[in-house]
């Protein structure tokens, strides 16, 4: 173990089981592999709860809580924080920050609070009660530039402690993917066609819509068809996925659209396509381009959000205006026929969110 003194627990008492709670997890582990002592604090039979004991994980369990001012469950979670030795709390749900913060007054300041955010603030938060919830914060780690120039500008939140930490990523299964034909056969896709793809969720947000529409206008001009790789969300309707394929049928685009259930194998997916579209309005943070970076994919991404900055505003890939199926059939054009497009330049840029990487960001941040 690395320094025994110090004990890091990560607190997420929510019971879905989404990016937020997936990324928290993965980097527990990862923390964990790297020789620290850490435990997750979260509720008794969430998914959080289930995957953390599959991974050998040490686990404790809260309620939910309200989101201000819940001091009865505040003084559990002291009582969890105190019984572990715990030096530093770990949490990335904004809802999660008022308990966090009572917890730490509580244990009168002895406790490293750490806040790694995903999301962007929108609004001003430099009102009195939240400067306060604020002030005890040790830490507030943003994934992007753009988003630490956020919390500098819409809170009275101290620079110095404002860290940009970027997402990791284990490179090498992407590095190490099947070879384009073999990915394809095991997608069931022709392999001697070349491929555009899009992976997520069906889902208006992920905009699979968009991409369909600007593949419609430039398909007679172009070799390629087109992939998706997803699924409903579990529980909810599949009337968004059963809009995509009315569109595919009504523009006669059968032989060239194809859905591909959702595996955990994503390397293979990236593999099999040439050109890899974020189609998203504005995404914060979208570890799919990081993926499609790391396979040497052609990127066309929306010109707003975190992807404007992952793509170098427009070194590593093609910016279309978010929302503009015209402009992103023009990208994926200009993208298709780039003949001096280097996909070891995006693998190599790739590195800089290497799993790696992160922890050692995450180590100096907490002082470990």
């Amino acid at each position: 173990m690395k320094n025994q003194g110090n004990r890091i627990a990560y607190f997420c008492p929510s019971l879905s089981w989404g990016g937020l709670e997936m990324t928290l997890l993965k980097n527990a582990s990862w923390m964990r592999n790297k020789g620290h002592n850490v435990m997750i604090i979260a509720q008794h039979g969430s998914r959080i709860h289930q995957e953390s004991e599959l991974l050998d994980i040490d686990v404790d369990f809260v309620q939910q809580h309200r989101k201000y001012y819940d001091f009865i469950k505040a003084s559990r979670l002291v009582k969890i924080l105190r019984q572990h030795q715990i030096t530093h709390l770990v949490f990335r749900d904004p809802k999660d920050m008022s308990i966090c913060a009572l917890a730490k007054t509580l244990m009168f300041n002895k406790l490293f609070l750490a806040y790694f955010t995903g999301m962007q603030l929108g609004i001003a938060k430099r009102d009195f009660l939240h400067t306060l919830r604020f002030s005890k914060l040790d830490l507030w780690s943003c994934l992007l530039p753009w988003l630490k120039k956020q919390v500098n500008e819409l809170t009275r939140f101290p620079e110095e402690k404002t860290k940009v930490i970027p997402p990791g990523l284990v490179l090498n299964k992407f590095f190490n993917a099947p070879s384009a034909s073999e990915a394809k056969v095991l997608l069931a896709l022709d392999a001697n066609k070349k491929y555009i793809g899009l992976v997520g969720r069906f889902d208006e947000q992920k905009r699979q819509l968009l991409l369909l529409e600007a593949f419609s206008k430039i398909k007679s001009e172009i070799e390629h068809n087109l992939v998706f790789l997803g699924e409903s969300t579990h529980g909810e309707s599949d009337a968004y996925f059963n809009k995509l394929k009315d569109f595919v049928s009504q523009n006669n685009m059968e032989k060239r659209v194809h859905f591909v259930p959702f595996r955990n194998d994503v390397e293979t997916f990236y593999a099999a396509i040439d050109v890899f579209v974020m189609a998203t309005n504005s995404e914060t943070f979208g570890m799919v381009t990081i993926e499609a970076m790391a396979s040497g994919c052609k990127i066309v991404g929306s010109n707003k959000g975190g992807t404007v900055e992952i793509l170098k505003h427009g070194e590593l890939g093609e910016l279309f205006e978010s929302g503009n199926s015209d402009d992103l059939a023009s990208k994926i054009l200009i993208a298709i026929n780039d003949e001096n497009f280097d996909t070891n330049r995006n693998k190599e840029a790739a590195k800089e969110y290497d799993a790696e990487k992160f922890c050692d960001n995450v180590e100096k941040a907490l002082g470990l």
